[in-house]
């Protein structure tokens, strides 16, 4: 076959065969087709897209470009969550223990920042020592003696997605539904899950703009996993402001940590609850969703799930010291206030640019080779519909980079606006979609 026919094929709008499509895959995988070739490729399916039947293939070409973890001598519904991500979502450092302590086993493969959006694996390797670069026996160990594992993708999983998944951050090649979709199922299907929940995010901090882009993604991620014999479920999140109040790897983990030692950040804890109590529905543990979220609360009001991230991180290698008290962690070079400049309420921000501030930072990458400041991020003081007085400070910048931080306090301050406007505080989680179709999702907490 000849890759330059097959990229004219695709850029014309024409349908891959299967051979066609391991042919890429298999080729990018060996260095046959290098770089530039497959970011062209990755180019064309981002303008005209692929059909079902593409989709499904490139999942299971992915799938099969390596091995698969097998885990049914674990006992129990093996069950991960997994979202296509978003600004300041720290959700599976918070999910992960919070099921595993009701007693689901949870094996979670994730992956690392993608564009404006953080990623949980570089989050999780701001704690000094954290290892997410596990070998399949010690991912299968770690969820068969503690419950749970939190790692990266090792060399023989999926090694085709995780190669495409670097370039696409770095071509503009992200937001495509097939490439998400494959990259996303591809993973999720090789670590031995029984059941996965997903988290599809729509808003202007999304790779899905609007609600219709976000249910239409979450049906194909829903069909290929039913195709697989896989019950999954999605929910439609929004993403017009940042997730929580930090933003950044280490920012992240701290704001994460509070929250399992009880503390409430309302919008997180919402996306925290809805989507652990369906993990927890689908393993059997729970008659609904809803008393699947009773039983996450009840982990951790107890301080089990807590007690289980500390099991997870001394488990992978990680400083436990910096977790029990996370003001042992080293202070940042730099650090400012962003201030509002007049009163009012927060009427919106402008999520995705907020993530490239954090990015500029040190939290992101500009390339697939550069390496991330742990200690990089942004800290909001004020969310959406909180009031405003002048001078009040609206978020804290943290950086080790020289030279960044000025003008990325500037580049905050035009990313939220404070109006005259009062900004009601609304749920972060508008739909459910599953097997039978989407509907309307009420947070029972809300009422």
């Amino acid at each position: 076959m000849n890759t330059i026919e097959l990229i004219k094929k695709k850029r014309d709008g024409g349908t891959l065969r299967r051979d066609e499509i391991g042919f890429l895959v298999q080729g990018f995988l060996k260095g046959e087709i290098p770089d530039y070739q497959m970011a062209a490729m990755l180019m064309a399916v981002y303008f005209n897209g692929m059909n079902p039947e593409e989709t499904s293939t490139l999942t299971d070409v992915m799938l099969h470009s390596g091995s698969t973890v097998d885990l049914s001598s674990i006992p129990g519904v093996k069950v991960d969550k997994h979202s296509t991500g978003g600004v300041g979502d720290k959700v599976s450092l918070i999910v992960a223990p919070m099921v595993a302590a009701c007693g689901v086993p949870v094996p979670m493969i994730s992956g690392r920042g993608l564009g404006h959006t953080g990623g949980t694996l570089d989050k999780l390797e701001s704690i000094p020592g954290f290892r997410t670069n596990l070998s399949v026996e010690e991912f299968r160990g770690a969820v068969r003696d503690i419950g749970c594992v939190l790692a990266g993708q090792t060399e023989s999983i999926a090694p085709a997605d995780r190669r495409l998944y670097a370039l696409r951050d770095v071509t503009a090649t992200i937001e495509s539904f097939p490439l998400i979709a494959g990259s996303i199922m591809s993973k999720k299907l090789a670590e031995g899950i029984d059941a996965l929940v997903l988290d599809v995010k729509y808003g202007n901090g999304a790779f899905m703009a609007t609600p219709e882009d976000a249910e239409q993604l979450a049906g194909i991620l829903v069909s290929l996993g039913h195709a697989a014999e896989k019950e999954s479920v999605a929910f439609l999140t929004e993403m017009d402001q940042p997730l929580g109040l930090a933003i950044g790897n280490w920012c992240e983990v701290a704001e994460a940590i509070e929250c399992l030692r009880g503390k409430t950040v309302a919008d997180l804890m919402e996306v925290s609850f809805v989507l652990g109590g369906a993990m927890v529905f689908l393993a059997n543990k729970a008659d609904t969703i809803e008393e699947g979220m009773r039983l996450c609360k009840s982990a951790l009001w107890s301080g089990q799930a807590y007690e289980k991230f500390l099991q997870i991180v001394e488990r992978q290698g990680g400083d436990v010291r910096c977790v029990e008290d996370t003001r042992s962690y080293p202070l940042p070079r730099y650090s400012a206030e962003l201030r509002s400049d007049t009163e009012g309420y927060v009427e919106a921000f402008d999520t995705r640019r907020v993530g490239m501030v954090a990015t500029q930072l040190g939290a992101g990458r500009h390339r697939m080779d550069e390496p991330v400041d742990p200690k990089a991020g942004i800290v909001l003081e004020k969310k959406r519909g909180d009031r405003v007085g002048r001078n009040d400070v609206l978020a804290v910048l943290h950086t080790d980079r020289d030279g960044v931080l000025e003008a990325s306090v500037v580049e905050l301050s035009r990313c939220i606006r404070v109006g005259e406007t009062m900004v009601s505080h609304r749920s972060c989680v508008r739909s459910l979609v599953d097997r039978d179709g989407t509907r309307p999702w009420s947070s029972p907490e809300l009422h």
